[in-house]
């Protein structure tokens, strides 16, 4: 199992920004893919961002051009950094990791507290 550590929510106004940080107990060299979600109160988790191996990234439309996720694998971390934050940003954010190991496996953190008040 791999242990994800996040960090950098808060308590933020419309329009400001918030850097979250997800760091791995091992190497995230070979992950397939890195990513967040998140989930909102009286809402499913629904995805926000991913990025592959090769650095390629996904995004949800909800964030797209606000949003940037970006992986250091040197750090064993991804980060997202998210401007122009909205009221319906707030949500609990979830790191994820999807990875192979001879099976498909998923990881996924605790989760950050990310609140953007009007």
């Amino acid at each position: 199992q791999v242990q994800l550590m996040e960090s950098g929510g808060g308590l933020v106004q419309a329009g400001g920004s918030l850097r979250l940080s997800c760091v791995a107990s091992r190497s995230i060299f070979s992950f397939t893919s890195m990513g967040w979600y998140r989930r909102a109160p009286g809402k499913q988790r629904e995805l926000v961002a991913t990025i592959t191996t090769g650095g390629n990234p996904n995004y949800a439309d909800s964030v797209k051009g606000r949003f940037t996720i970006s992986r250091d694998n040197a750090q064993n971390a991804v980060y997202l950094q998210m401007d122009s934050l909205k009221p319906e940003d707030t949500a609990v954010y979830y790191c994820n990791v999807n990875r192979f190991d001879g099976t498909w496996r998923v990881d996924w953190g605790q989760g950050t507290q990310v609140t953007v008040s009007s």
